[in-house]
């Protein structure tokens, strides 16, 4: 396994559409070997998370897991989780605009942005269908914090930062993010509110 330099913002990897993974190349030694490397990537960088453009593959394909995570903790846990050709699919009533009780919303950051937080509102319940790394379907049902986690990779499938959708008035570094943003006010799970 190899650990493969992350692109940062400005790169134009990370704006460039991306193309789905034929079933017939999932296995292979070049794909098996990219989510091998994309996982130690992820690792080394401490992510919660990394997404195939990240590391300068226009592919539909990400990474997810969280745990003994440093820079999310108390976001409960997933395991690690590879998502082949990922679709997302929002369960809340308007997924453009939920109320509060439907979205969470989440002081993100990104390996291809270091050092930059800003709070992004999400709807807070998301389905997922995806292919694992042997080509089989499946889906899961995320919520809170791990649905956002989701739809922050995903969305970098579809060249988007989380500074897009975040608040530009929430936008810190993250010297000025650990000391002025508290704790309660990180993560804002509108289903316990």
């Amino acid at each position: 396994m190899t650990i493969r330099k992350i692109a940062v913002m400005g790169e134009p990897v990370l704006r460039a559409p991306t193309r789905e993974l034929h079933l017939d190349e999932i296995g292979s030694v070049p794909i098996q070997t990219l989510i091998d490397d994309m996982i130690e990537t992820m690792h080394d960088a401490d992510g919660a998370g990394i997404a195939a453009p990240q590391v300068f593959q226009p592919l539909r394909l990400c990474v997810m897991e969280l745990g003994a995570n440093r820079r999310y903790p108390g976001l409960g846990g997933l395991p690690l989780t590879v998502l082949v050709n990922p679709v997302v699919t929002f369960l809340v009533p308007n997924h453009e605009s939920p109320a509060d009780a439907d979205s969470v919303e989440m002081y993100e950051g990104c390996l291809s942005v270091p050092g930059i937080r800003g709070r992004v509102r999400r709807p807070r319940k998301a389905l997922v269908t995806a292919l694992d790394r042997e080509g089989r379907p499946f889906e899961m049902v995320l919520e809170g914090p791990l649905a956002s986690v989701i739809q922050h990779e995903t969305d970098h499938l579809h060249g988007k930062l989380f500074i897009d959708r975040a608040d530009p008035n929430t936008l810190t570094f993250l010297r000025e993010y650990d000391r002025y943003v508290p704790l309660a006010e990180r993560v804002r799970d509108g289903a316990e509110s």
